[in-house]
């Protein structure tokens, strides 16, 4: 029923409805895709039903070329940002705008120590974050 609502997995809205579809189309088992790409099956699982938010950049990899797949059709946008490195990402965007930390972070309201660790890959931006602060701004 899966396979026949979606017929490509670019249609598909989500990354683990996307994984579901490549693994399907491709008749392999959850643990026979964990294996290959050498995690658990639990993990897997939980890549496949949505219980993480983040996909880590080896893991995808691994799945884009078992699936054969570029890595920017599997990932949504917050991930394609976390991927392609959020912090390169923001500074280049604060960059552009041509300010400073401290004047980039009260632009958008945010605490400068945050937009510090952030730019610096000190800490992982939490996807509620990215939404409030990026997703409109930092095209990916």
């Amino acid at each position: 029923m899966f396979n026949q609502q979606y017929q490509n997995y670019e249609d598909i809205p989500n990354v683990q409805d996307r994984l579901r579809w490549c693994r399907h189309h491709m008749g392999l088992m959850q643990k026979e895709v964990a294996d290959l790409i050498g995690i658990t099956r639990g993990h897997y699982i939980d890549f496949e039903v949505g219980y993480v938010d983040h996909y880590p950049k080896e893991i995808v990899d691994k799945l884009a070329a078992l699936y054969q797949v570029p890595v920017d059709d599997l990932l949504d946008d917050y991930n394609r940002f976390l991927y392609k490195g959020q912090g390169k990402m923001i500074r280049e965007y604060r960059e552009s705008l041509g300010l400073k930390k401290k004047q980039f972070a009260r632009l958008i309201k945010l605490d400068p120590g945050t937009l510090r660790c952030w730019e610096n890959d000190e800490k992982q931006m939490f996807k509620i974050s990215w939404e409030k602060y990026f997703k409109d701004i930092i095209k990916v």
